[in-house]
C-alpha cells in the first residue's frame, strides 16, 4: 500500500493554543497538525508541500510521520482550508494501532463491462467510495466491485459487496451503480414492437 512519508517537527508546548504562534507557522509555509489515537495527542507542524500527495488525490494512502525521533503510522482524518485563500491550514491524523479497529473511506474500483452496457444500456455510478471499519492490517487501496453481470435496469448495492474482514458502514440497500436504458435503446425497442 502506498505510504507518504512526512518529516515533521514537534510543536513547543508553550505555543499550543496560541493564535499568534499558529499565524507565524502558517506565514512560514508550515501547516500545524495533531496525531491522536495513541497514548497522547502529538502536536506538530510540517511544510505545506509535504501534505500535497495526501490532500490532492482520491486514492487511499497511509502516512508515516517522522518527528521527535519517532515514526507514527497514521491515516488522514481531517483537513481544514482557509475559506478565503483555500490554503491548507490544519491536518488531523489518526495513529494506527494494530489492536484497534479504524474507520476509513476507501475508493471503489469498478471492474468489468456490465452485460447491460454491451446491450446498449448506460452505466451510472452512484457511489465512488465506501466507509468501512477494519483492523489496520487489512487496510487496502480500494474495494474492487465487479460489474460484469449487471444487466439493463439492474443495480449493484452495498449488500452485494463481499469484502473479508471489513464492516461496511452504509445501509445495505444503497445502490453503488446501475445500468439504465438509454433513449436510443428505448426508441429501438419501440420501433421493434408490433404495431396494433
Amino acid at each position: 500500500m502506498k505510504t507518504i512519508v512526512i518529516e515533521a517537527q514537534l510543536r513547543a508546548p508553550q505555543t499550543l493554543g496560541s493564535k499568534s504562534a499558529l499565524h507565524q507557522l502558517r506565514k512560514a509555509g508550515q501547516v500545524p497538525g495533531v496525531i491522536y489515537g495513541g497514548a497522547e495527542n502529538v502536536h506538530f507542524y510540517a511544510p505545506v508541500k509535504a501534505f500535497k500527495p495526501l490532500i490532492h488525490t482520491s486514492e487511499f494512502q497511509l502516512a508515516e510521520l517522522k518527528l521527535g525521533g519517532q515514526t507514527y503510522r497514521c491515516v488522514l482524518k481531517d483537513k481544514q482550508f482557509d475559506p478565503i485563500t483555500d490554503e491548507l491550514i490544519h491536518v488531523d491524523f489518526l495513529e494506527l494501532r494494530e489492536d484497534r479497529k479504524v474507520t476509513v473511506t476507501l475508493p471503489i474500483l469498478f471492474t468489468g463491462t456490465p452485460e447491460g452496457v454491451k446491450q446498449g444500456g448506460k452505466l451510472v455510478v452512484k457511489m465512488k467510495a465506501l466507509k468501512v471499519r477494519t483492523y489496520p492490517r487489512f487496510l487496502k487501496e480500494h474495494i474492487e466491485v465487479n460489474l460484469e453481470h449487471l444487466g439493463i435496469n439492474q443495480n449493484i448495492r452495498v449488500e452485494d459487496v463481499r469484502v473479508e474482514n471489513f464492516e461496511l458502514l452504509h445501509a445495505p440497500r444503497i445502490p453503488l451503480a446501475s445500468v439504465v436504458t438509454t433513449r436510443a435503446l428505448r426508441q429501438e425497442e419501440a420501433a421493434a414492437a408490433p404495431q396494433s
